[in-house]
């Protein structure tokens, strides 16, 4: 079970990035998909999620700004980034847990028992 971020880098306020997920190893349709972000000093906090069904939560200082969605034929999860500002600079991580449901808020870590190495993402 393997989940690879890609798509991080350095970009400029008010610009954009799309990072990836690859998954393999298991059913990856059946599970709910999340990004969490850590940046230095902070604790690692839930950006977006979006379940089997496609029902997708955002934290509200991403609302309007970011965009979550998954392609099950091609196993890979994305977080479309715009408007980014220098608050957004951290290390990205994707994570996947079984028999999650996306209701009202994006679920907490401990339901993600999958996670990537992550990915920074520099806004500056």
């Amino acid at each position: 079970v393997q989940l690879v971020e890609s798509g991080g880098g350095l970009v400029q306020p008010g610009g954009s990035l799309r990072l990836s997920c690859a998954a393999s190893g298991y059913t990856y349709s059946s599970y709910c998909m999340g990004w969490f972000r850590q940046a230095p000093g902070k604790e690692r906090e839930g950006v977006a999620a979006i379940d089997s069904d496609g029902s997708t939560s955002y934290a509200d200082f991403v609302k309007g700004r970011f965009t979550i969605s998954r392609d099950n034929a091609k196993n890979t999860v994305y977080l479309q980034m715009t408007n980014l500002k220098p608050e957004d600079t951290a290390v990205y991580y994707c994570a996947a847990g079984d028999m999650v449901e996306v209701v009202s808020a994006i679920p907490p870590e401990y339901t993600f028992p999958i996670w990537g190495q992550g990915t920074q993402v520099t806004v500056s």
